[in-house]
């Protein structure tokens, strides 16, 4: 199971956590599927996808998933139901049905509706390395990585977490292009998004663009600066790098993704626990360079 986007989080106290506590405070919050009269429910879950244990170790680190099921009710088919219910009371009544009574039909129909709906099943995927004091979420929005955090810190009592870069480096980032200051394990692909400093200011997104031509090198003396850059890092995966660290688009390189095919197709546990592994010392890898290119070590403090 290979992340797609990584949420970096500093943890400002060390957890002294086993894998058999976790498991403990987990099983208080496991996955239930929804009520017939529920829209979501959420909890945790395998992360291998089989057995009791809502928690995967492999070199140190923990890896959880948070389950989450939905019922699909499209509002349209709720709309269409709420029109004809106040067409038909009109017409009986003479009388226009009021905002009030309208809501109130319209709860009526999500009830008689809910339990006939189809449900969507989604997951949140995140490790915890506390020998390293971090937190990873593989998440795109921060809408999705702060329900993680909510709900582990629910489940641990506490989770003392910031964020690896608590401001924001598109300075650096900016620098990168303009004073060639790349680091010697990153190189600079050709998607990037740029952004004027102004309130409201224009934004330029580009892709299959050398990032070193006139062009962009006038867009930022013109004051803009780098909000978002594609890179490929020492070899082992290409990505969007963000300018509040966060990491989008994450693709392993074939030469990563290869290293454990080795491992019997049928024997579907251990691969993924092997993939798990090389994955997770990796990202901890790349965030550890991360906190020395940017200086967080300041921010942890």
């Amino acid at each position: 199971m290979w992340f797609k986007n990584l949420k970096l989080y500093h943890l400002t106290q060390t957890l002294e956590l086993t894998e058999e506590d976790i498991q403990d405070k987990l099983a208080e919050f496991p996955f239930r599927p929804c009520g017939s009269q529920e829209l979501a429910t959420m909890g945790w879950t395998s992360p291998v996808g089989q057995g009791e244990m809502l928690v995967h170790s492999a070199g140190g680190k923990f890896w959880l998933t948070l389950k989450k099921q939905e019922r699909i009710l499209p509002a349209a088919v709720v709309n269409a139901e709420l029109a004809d219910k106040v067409a038909l009371v009109e017409a009986e009544t003479g009388s226009n049905v009021g905002k009030k009574a309208q809501q109130e039909m319209k709860e009526e129909i999500i009830q008689r509706l809910l339990p006939q709906a189809f449900t969507k099943n989604s997951f949140s995927h995140g490790f915890i390395s506390t020998q390293d004091n971090l937190v990873v979420v593989d998440a795109s929005a921060d809408g999705k990585a702060e329900t993680f955090l909510a709900m582990l810190r629910k489940a641990l009592g506490s989770l003392p977490v910031v964020p690896l870069a608590k401001q924001s480096v598109q300075e650096e980032l900016t620098h990168w292009l303009t004073d060639d200051a790349v680091p010697n394990d990153v190189v600079i692909l050709e998607e990037a998004e740029l952004r004027s400093m102004e309130e409201d200011g224009a934004i330029v997104r580009c892709k299959n663009q050398d990032l070193g031509s006139e062009e962009i090198m006038n867009h930022l003396s013109a004051g803009k600066t780098v909000q978002k850059v594609a890179i490929e890092w020492d070899e082992t995966f290409s990505a969007l790098l963000q300018e509040d660290m966060a990491v989008k688009r994450l693709k392993f390189t074939d030469v990563m993704t290869e290293q454990n095919d080795d491992i019997p197709k049928e024997d579907k546990l251990a691969k993924m626990d092997a993939d798990f592994a090389l994955m997770s010392a990796e990202i901890v890898r790349f965030s550890k360079r991360l906190v020395e290119i940017f200086n967080l070590q300041q921010d942890q403090e």
